[in-house]
């Protein structure tokens, strides 16, 4: 190769690297992820006149200084027919255009063995479900809107009974939903017509005996990155705001079956991050000035507000979690496997999860009835039972606390090892920040404690636990590697300059930093994640629950690298006297809502073991009294 063209696909590589914000400082991944950038030298270039991009050796010299490592000039040699080859094997696959639908050849199991618990599958009857509610017993008021924030079980026994139509209990949470929505911004698609449709047939089969069961007659919301016929389908992203796609989710086709009502597609923030999304920020009804937290917004948000009797979510990392706990719900993130993702948005393969969020504990376990269970697509879902059963007798349970998690919050401020400049820069501009999270989360403490002497006093016997010490955020990089995965064509066409948010810690930033994880140390994270999971089974083959602030972020990502089940339960309301929230919400800290706002409590339990997780859930939320919020001026 001559040194003409030599230098012009240098120059050719350290556009694509400059237009990506690659910097000497970046880790970069292999060379033929550099390489196999765009190609055109501006984006000015049409494609059918850009230079084909070869790799040479003095491109191997600027991606081996990008990486730190050392190749010699014989290596170089020997490298460079392979890497030209790998290069043209990703164009090829590219040329694949690969769908969001489609999974990789791999599947995650949270099981390190096959057993499954070995108690038959219920009978999903009245049976598995509390006594009849008192509410079911008295005089139906004449403004139903006064029902709003019953919960699915009160409402279900108020429907079996005849005692209210499904038609006019579906068009008041239309008509809240309407309303609503401005202050809120939690709504993309009202699904009014198949509503009323389904609550007309459900009136109709109620009133023959044709009783489906707690969830008949129900309306519900999903999070709009569940399919559904004849609907768009979001995804809260701008480009996609006109997407249908022509079959219902497994959870939506489930739901139906068992005669809930769906009434709307809710918010979430774009591709499943944050709370912002194509139409503006959902809001957090206890404090409107902040956002929902994220990314199931407008599921918390709405069931929060008494818009829906239930919705479903879903989370990678923190997605009903976060929501639940802004908002003031009871979110059930179920074991990885349990609910099958068909038809709904691919974020992270190994780690997506389908979830309910109500007003209660027990209202969470009703829907899981419904929507749990291989459906044959899904190939991740094992077969497991869910044996849920309100009556369980939870007082047999282990239960276990992160005794760290507990303590009061560090106060040092220790600066940062091996950080670049801007870094550093960055830290000490955040330093007030910092301070401030101290504060609050010191203020918070006295409500984790009084959960602890909850239970205590409920005569539990807590043993201290201590969560595996790993470099899980390390580990979690694997998320957003399957991320830009999923969303490839995005990237490589410049359409994620559609996305609303264009931040160092939004999608389209990380989709393009994660083309640079190296495929070696993507698999040893994969290896350093089967060694955190070996961990979590040797913890819980000591306790059935372990309790643990929701604040704590490396619960909450050790167990959605594991897979492991939790249930986030309101556990207060802060006080007047409770720290201010800072002047502007980043969305990175749950924490900050300022007195009146609520906190939640989360209960970690082991794969599979859902049911028994939430049977003591429920009994904590029972004595508690932490259910069923209602934020002030949402009557």
């Amino acid at each position: 190769m001559n040194d003409l063209v030599r230098h012009a696909n240098r120059r050719a590589f350290l556009a694509a690297c400059a237009s990506i914000g690659v910097t000497s400082n970046f880790f970069a991944g292999v060379l033929y992820a550099l390489a196999s950038q765009n190609t055109q030298v501006s984006q000015n270039t049409p494609p059918s006149q850009s230079p084909t991009l070869q790799i040479d050796d003095t491109m191997i010299d600027e991606a081996a200084f990008l990486a730190g490592v050392s190749i010699t000039p014989g290596q170089k040699k020997d490298m460079l027919v392979k890497l030209n080859q790998q290069l043209r094997g990703i164009k090829t696959v590219r040329k694949l255009n690969l769908r969001n639908d489609v999974p990789p050849a791999y599947r995650f199991d949270p099981l390190l063995t096959t057993r499954f618990p070995t108690e038959p599958e219920p009978v999903r009857t009245e049976k598995a479900i509390s006594e009849a509610p008192k509410i079911a017993d008295a005089e139906v008021p004449k403004d139903l809107e006064s029902l709003a924030y019953s919960t699915v079980r009160e409402l279900g026994e108020l429907l079996r009974r005849q005692k209210i139509k499904a038609v006019d209990l579906t068009q008041m949470y239309l008509a809240r939903l309407k309303r609503l929505d401005p202050r809120l911004h939690f709504l993309i698609t009202l699904t009014d017509e198949r509503a009323i449709a389904q609550a007309k047939e459900a009136d109709r089969d109620i009133a023959a005996g044709r009783y489906r069961g707690p969830l008949h007659g129900i309306p519900w919301g999903a999070k709009d990155l569940l399919a559904v016929k004849h609907y768009p389908t979001t995804w809260g992203a701008g480009g996609f705001e006109q997407q249908t796609i022509d079959a219902d989710a497994t959870v939506v086709k489930r739901l139906d079956e068992a005669g809930a009502i769906l009434v709307a597609k809710l918010t979430l923030g774009a591709l499943a991050m944050g709370d912002k999304w194509f139409g503006g920020r959902t809001r957090n009804p206890w404090n409107p000035d902040q956002g929902s937290s994220g990314s199931s917004a407008g599921s918390a948000s709405t069931v929060a507000t008494g818009c829906v009797a239930f919705a479903i979510g879903s989370e990678t990392l923190g997605s009903i979690s976060s929501p639940s706990t802004r908002c003031g719900t009871s979110g059930y993130r179920p074991t990885f496997g349990f609910v099958p993702r068909t038809g709904a948005m691919a974020l992270a393969w190994t780690m997506d999860k389908l979830g309910p969020i109500c007003r209660s504990v027990e209202d969470c376990a009703l829907v899981m009835q419904a929507i749990y269970g291989p459906d044959g697509s899904d190939l991740t879902v094992n077969p497991a039972p869910f044996s849920w059963d309100a009556k369980f007798d939870w007082r047999s349970l282990k239960i276990g606390y992160a005794k760290s998690a507990f303590e009061p919050p560090k106060q040092e401020d220790s600066r940062p090892d091996d950080a670049s400049p801007e870094e550093l820069k960055e830290w000490e501009d955040q330093k007030e920040d910092r301070a401030a999270a101290r504060t609050r989360a010191d203020y918070d403490r006295q409500y984790d404690l009084a959960s602890l002497d909850r239970l205590k006093n409920s005569g539990i016997e807590l043993q201290p636990v201590q969560l595996p010490d790993f470099p899980v955020d390390a580990i979690a990089n694997l998320l957003s590697a399957e991320a830009a995965a999923a969303f490839d064509d995005l990237t490589l066409s410049g359409r994620d300059a559609l996305l609303t948010e264009q931040s160092s810690e939004d999608w389209p930033n990380l989709f393009r930093v994660s083309r640079f994880f190296p495929a070696v140390d993507y698999i040893q994270a994969n290896r350093a994640r089967t060694e955190l999971m070996r961990a979590m089974a040797e913890l819980f083959s000591k306790v059935d629950v372990i309790v643990v602030p929701s604040s704590s972020g490396t619960q909450l990502t050790i167990t959605n690298l594991t897979g492991h089940p939790a249930v986030i339960v309101p556990n207060g309301i802060r006080g007047q006297d409770a720290p201010k929230p800072p002047a502007i919400d980043t969305g990175d800290d749950d924490s900050i809502g300022g007195p009146g706002t609520p906190l939640s409590l989360t209960f970690l339990g082991n794969l599979y073991q859902d049911a028994k997780l939430l049977a003591f859930a429920r009994a904590y939320q029972t004595a508690s009294r932490f259910v069923n919020l209602r934020p002030p001026g949402f009557e």
